[in-house]
């Protein structure tokens, strides 16, 4: 990876050459700073919030605000998880706006859990696909904030102190979220699966 050293003195980016660029008023350099996160938006937000359709909107709502605060980012940070953090409070503000009253059948009709998409080719295809959907809804099922620390770190991947820096919190108190988040989890797929037999 190529590294950027800044006035400043702190190593940054290739991202970070992208953004005073684009602080400066050069769209073609937005546009690249939306293409080099998309994918990890619509990721993070379809997750959180269920479905593709949803993500699609959650991610227009992630970019306008990625551009109305482009400004407050810190140079020499790292661009994905500022990215992040503003990804999963759009998240959490349309949870809110959506509300928590729905059931799950609600869910299910709504079109708001994830299904999958083409029929399984084997048996072992069909069990990893039961798994997911249930995954999937037992997360439509956690609070917010054990919601996102599940999706970032076991989901996406990141380490529990990107984690913790995303949402806000300590690295002791997204193991705790994670934790918690985990046996609901499992709890919420041991009642699906035993009520399949």
């Amino acid at each position: 990876m190529v590294m950027t050293v800044p006035v400043n003195g702190n190593v940054s980016s290739p991202l970070d050459a992208l953004v005073g660029r684009a602080r400066a008023g050069d769209m073609a350099a937005f546009d690249g700073l939306m293409q080099a996160v998309e994918e990890r938006v619509v990721s993070i937000a379809w997750r959180m919030l269920g479905t593709k359709d949803q993500a699609q909107d959650a991610a227009q709502e992630v970019f306008l605000r990625m551009f109305r605060h482009l400004a407050t980012y810190r140079t020499g940070s790292d661009f994905r998880s500022w990215v992040s953090g503003i990804t999963v409070n759009v998240c959490r503000d349309l949870m809110r706006k959506r509300g928590s009253a729905a059931s799950l059948d609600e869910e299910r009709e709504a079109g708001r859990l994830p299904e999958p998409s083409a029929p399984p080719a084997t048996e072992e295809d069909l069990l990893a696909g039961e798994r997911w959907s249930a995954v999937a809804r037992a997360l439509q099922t956690l609070p917010p904030n054990e919601r996102a620390a599940i999706v970032l770190r076991d989901l996406e991947g990141l380490p529990t102190e990107e984690v913790a820096r995303i949402l806000g919190s300590s690295p002791t108190t997204v193991r705790s979220q994670i934790s918690t988040g985990r046996a609901k989890v499992r709890a919420f797929c041991d009642r699906f699966f035993g009520g399949m037999r």
